[in-house]
């Protein structure tokens, strides 16, 4: 058993949006959760206080008090999927199975929000159990800068990650986290998506993720739009069939369009569905393609993150009587 089993520094009730899944249950909500610790060591990392933590620190919670939790604010909240985020889900995958074991018995979806390194052995169980997976590329998978921004030699076993999961069904959500100067080249943008345009074929999508400055690299500014546009225009130009740009509010490719028509079947506003355009069997209302979409769409009832943080005990105590625990890690 890992050291950081059920040990949660951060929990939410999160617009499936945030995750983001813009393909699996728009409109819906998911019970977030996060340990600490990293199979990466990323110089940009937004969660570094939780990745790059050298102790666990968090609620203990058992596989069912999730389900619990879950449950209680289903009907409210409209929550799909228990989704494990924040931080590597893929470092305590046994406990996303047990976890499993028991939500699907009550409806709900399992999810993750992964760097996609992963091993075919772990390829292979998480299949079992996960229903939807974001697979989160940084630099548009330039080589160079994974071993010097995550000290990783090379992104080909996240994309032969994302081709082995997605043959087995798991549903697959890719995001690209464009940084200004060293991880922005049009080329790499332009491989990625023909990489993924060839595995995923009329499903395949890509959010480009605007960054802004964090951890040890917080004297490089924020990713332009112009920058972002052109990432883009380049994933359409191989084939993309839905293109976002994430992390900008209000921007128009925060919609999903139907790659027929060129209608907008979701409209959004940040983490908010406000319109939807689907027919029934997932078809485009306006010509009827048949669009890549995991369950219905439907318009948002929750429209920002409902945090339930550690450092706030009583709060927690409210919905669980869970046990502190604090435990040091060994180099």
């Amino acid at each position: 058993m890992v050291a950081n089993w059920g040990l949660f520094v951060a929990i939410a009730i999160d617009p499936i949006e945030k995750k983001p899944f813009y393909h699996f249950y728009p409109g819906h909500s998911a019970l977030s959760l996060g340990t600490v610790g990293c199979s990466w060591a990323c110089k940009y990392c937004q969660n570094w206080d939780i990745s790059q933590r050298k102790q666990l620190i968090g609620i203990k919670l058992e596989p069912e008090e999730i389900v619990s939790i879950a449950k209680s604010r289903k009907e409210l909240y409209d929550v799909i999927t228990i989704t494990f985020t924040y931080n590597e889900p893929s470092i305590y995958p046994e406990y996303s199975y047990e976890v499993a074991k028991i939500a699907k018995k009550e409806g709900f979806y399992i999810s993750w929000v992964s760097n996609g390194y992963l091993t075919e052995e772990a390829i292979e169980f998480a299949s079992k159990f996960l229903d939807a997976i974001t697979i989160d590329i940084k630099g548009n998978a330039n080589p160079r800068f994974a071993k010097k921004y995550i000290l990783i030699n090379n992104y080909e076993p996240v994309l032969e990650a994302l081709e082995e999961l997605y043959k087995k069904g798991v549903h697959i959500e890719i995001t690209d986290l464009v940084i200004p100067k060293i991880g922005d080249r049009l080329e790499d943008a332009r491989n990625l998506s023909k990489r993924i345009h060839d595995i995923m074929g009329d499903n395949s999508n890509i959010h480009f993720l605007r960054f802004y400055p964090n951890y040890k690299l917080s004297d490089i500014p924020p990713t332009s739009i112009n920058i972002l546009e052109k990432h883009t225009q380049v994933a359409k130009e191989e084939g993309i069939s839905y293109v976002y740009i994430g992390n900008v509010l209000g921007h128009k490719l925060e919609h999903t369009y139907c790659p027929e028509c060129g209608n907008i079947v979701i409209k959004r506003y940040g983490f908010l569905v406000d319109e939807v355009n689907i027919g029934k069997n997932n078809r485009c209302k306006f010509c009827g393609y048949k669009l890549y979409l995991e369950g219905h769409a439907k318009r948002s009832r929750i429209t920002s993150p409902m945090y339930i943080e550690t450092n706030k005990i009583p709060i927690m105590r409210k919905i669980v009587d869970s046990e502190i625990v604090e435990v040091k890690l060994s180099n």
